[in-house]
């Protein structure tokens, strides 16, 4: 029997129900699974219908072991498109045999060949392994940048406002 190995593909709208369950895992090892309200239906439409992000499978033998989930954001700095990595997420049982970072360089390879000008992504500050991990590909921290959010009833009232 040979060595296993990965396969990187690009989504299809079949793929929704391994994309979801990927995204749930994800929440769980987050501690944030109760957070989750994506359905199926949502991400078919948004993804494969709407266009609004992209997702790399990593397969083994076949079977669906890592994603990452990706779309485009723009640097007015930079005047040019970059790449934002959502999700990046490798099963249990298949971690410590390259299938992050191959997921994670496969994405580079996407964002230098369509002429973005960076990759970027968020981690948890508790996330230690997940830190060393990137720190070890050369990825580094922006110590100076707070992450800010509207959601839920916050965003839904602020956006009734009138503009003025």
């Amino acid at each position: 029997m040979g060595e296993a190995r990965l396969e990187i593909r690009l989504a299809k709208e079949e793929d929704v129900s391994s994309i979801l369950g990927f995204v749930r895992e994800l929440a769980e090892y987050e501690h944030m699974l109760d957070e989750v309200v994506a359905t199926e239906e949502i991400m078919r439409e948004w993804i494969f219908e709407k266009k609004k992000a992209e997702v790399l499978i990593g397969e083994e033998d076949g079977k669906p072991v890592g994603f990452a989930l990706f779309f485009h954001n723009f640097s007015t700095f930079l005047g040019r498109s970059g790449i934002y990595l959502e999700d990046l997420f490798v099963k249990p049982a298949y971690r410590g045999k390259g299938y992050g970072k191959a997921l994670l360089q496969k994405l580079a390879q996407i964002t230098v060949e369509r002429g973005c000008g960076r990759l970027e992504w968020c981690c948890l500050d508790w996330n230690q392994p997940s830190i060393d991990f990137y720190k070890s590909l050369g990825a580094v921290p922006l110590e100076e940048w707070t992450i800010y959010r509207m959601t839920g009833d916050t965003l839904q009232e602020f956006g009734k406002k009138d503009v003025k």
